[in-house]
C-alpha cells in the first residue's frame, strides 16, 4: 500500500489509502470488548501481535476494515477499535471484495480459520486469490473444528480420530499454501502463533503487497487439538522441524543449518547434505519466481516423508489487481458513455441498451 500524494490517483483511476501522521500505538487498536477465548488459545497471540502491528500501518482506524466469517478466529472484528463485519460462514472474502473494490480508501484484512475459510468458504477464498483483490486473507488452521467442539476439519490429517470422525478420518487434507498456489495467488505465506517476530514480519510484507495476499497461521486449539504443531514451536527441536524461506538466501534447515535442497531437472528440490553438495549448489529461494510451479513444489515439502515445514513468503508477484482494472473500465464506460444518471437509469423501464 503506497503512500499517496494529495489528489494523487493509482492505476486505473484507484484511490490509494490514505496514511495519517498521528501517531498511533497497540492502546489505540484495542477495543473496550473482554477478548474471550479458551485459555492457551493461539488466538490470543496472534490477536496481540496484530494489534502491535497495526500502527506500523500508519493508516487511521477508521480506514480499516477487518471481515471475518463464522468460527472462533471470526471474533477478531470485536478486539479490534477498527470497522469492523462479523458476517456469515465462509463469506467473507465476497463480502470484502465488494469493499475493496468500492472503496479503494480502505485497508482491508479478513480474518477466517481452516474451517470457515476451506470448507464452505473454499469457493469464495479461491476466486478471491485468482482474482488477485486488494484485500489481505489471515487464515487460522489448528486442523480442527473449534467453535462447534471438536470435529475434522479439512486440514485435519487422514486418519485423525475426532467426535465426527471416530474411527479416523478418510479425507486426504488440504494443503491451504498448494490451494492457494494452484489459485495462483500472488502473495502466499505462512507462519506461527508463537513466533511474534516472524508473524509480524510476514503481516509487514503482505501489507506492502498491491493484490490478494494469503497468509497460513498455523494456531494452536489446546482444547480439541493441542499440541499440533508442537515440534515446530519447542526450543530444543523445533529447528529440525522449521524451513525457513527468506528470499535470496540459500534454503537450509537443521539445527545446524547441515540440510539443505537441491534443485532437480523435475522441479521437485532434493534434500542435501550442505558439506557434500556445497553452499553453491544448494536452492536460492526466490519468491519473485512468476511461475507458480516453484513455490508449489516447495509448498509440498512438508508431506509424508519430509519432517521438515516451510514457513516464510513462498510467493510474491506482480500482477494488476482485480479493483483496479474494474475501476479502468468504469471510467472507460464513463468517457465513452458520459456520466449519466443512475437514478434516472433505473427508473426508466426494464431493460435498457448499453453502447
Amino acid at each position: 500500500m503506497t503512500e499517496p500524494v494529495d489528489g494523487d490517483r493509482g492505476f486505473g483511476g484507484l484511490k490509494l489509502v490514505p496514511r495519517t501522521d498521528a501517531k498511533q500505538t497497540m492502546k489505540d487498536f484495542k477495543s473496550d470488548q473482554e477478548v474471550r477465548w479458551c485459555p492457551g488459545c493461539g488466538d490470543y497471540a496472534i490477536l496481540a501481535a496484530f494489534q502491535s502491528f497495526l500502527p506500523e500501518l500508519g493508516v487511521p482506524r477508521e480506514n480499516i476494515v477487518i471481515v471475518s466469517g463464522i468460527g472462533c478466529s471470526s471474533r477478531f472484528p470485536y478486539y479490534l477499535d477498527t470497522y469492523g463485519f462479523h458476517s456469515i460462514h465462509g463469506r467473507a472474502p465476497a463480502i470484502a471484495t465488494g469493499l475493496a473494490s468500492s472503496r479503494p480508501d480502505l485497508s482491508v484484512w479478513v480474518i477466517t480459520g481452516d474451517g470457515d475459510g476451506l470448507s464452505i468458504g473454499g469457493n469464495h477464498l479461491i476466486h478471491a486469490l485468482r482474482r488477485n483483490v486488494n484485500i489481505n486473507i489471515l487464515l487460522f488452521n489448528n486442523r480442527i473444528y473449534g467453535l462447534t467442539k471438536g470435529q475434522y476439519s479439512p486440514t485435519s490429517e487422514q486418519g485423525m480420530i475426532t467426535k465426527s470422525t471416530p474411527m479416523g478420518s478418510l479425507d486426504n487434507p488440504f494443503n491451504p499454501i498448494s490451494l492457494a498456489l494452484g489459485a495462483e495467488a500472488t502473495f502466499v505465506a505462512r507462519t506461527i502463533d508463537s513466533d511474534r517476530k516472524h508473524l509480524q514480519s510476514v503481516l509487514r510484507a503482505a501489507a506492502d503487497h498491491e493484490g490478494a495476499s494469503f497468509i497460513e497461521i498455523y494456531q494452536n486449539c489446546p482444547i480439541f487439538n493441542d499440541d499440533a504443531f508442537e515440534p515446530l514451536k519447542d526450543a530444543s527441536v523445533r529447528d529440525d522441524h522449521i524451513l525457513r524461506l527468506e528470499h535470496g538466501e540459500p534454503i537450509k534447515f537443521g539445527a545446524d543449518g547441515g540440510k539443505g535442497l537441491k534443485p532437480t531437472p523435475y522441479g521437485t528440490p532434493e534434500v542435501v547434505d550442505v558439506a557434500t553438495a556445497g553452499e553453491d549448489g544448494l536452492l536460492v529461494h526466490d519468491a519473485h519466481v512468476d511461475d507458480p510451479a516453484y513455490a508449489f513444489a516447495l509448498s509440498r515439502l512438508d508431506g509424508p516423508g519430509f519432517p521438515h515445514t516451510p514457513i516464510g513468503v513462498f510467493r510474491s508477484v506482480e500482477r494488476p489487481t482485480y479493483d483496479a482494472q474494474m475501476s479502468a473500465q468504469v471510467d472507460e464506460a464513463r468517457e465513452r458513455q458520459g456520466e449519466g444518471e443512475l437514478g434516472a437509469l433505473l427508473a426508466s423501464g426494464d431493460t435498457w441498451q448499453v453502447g
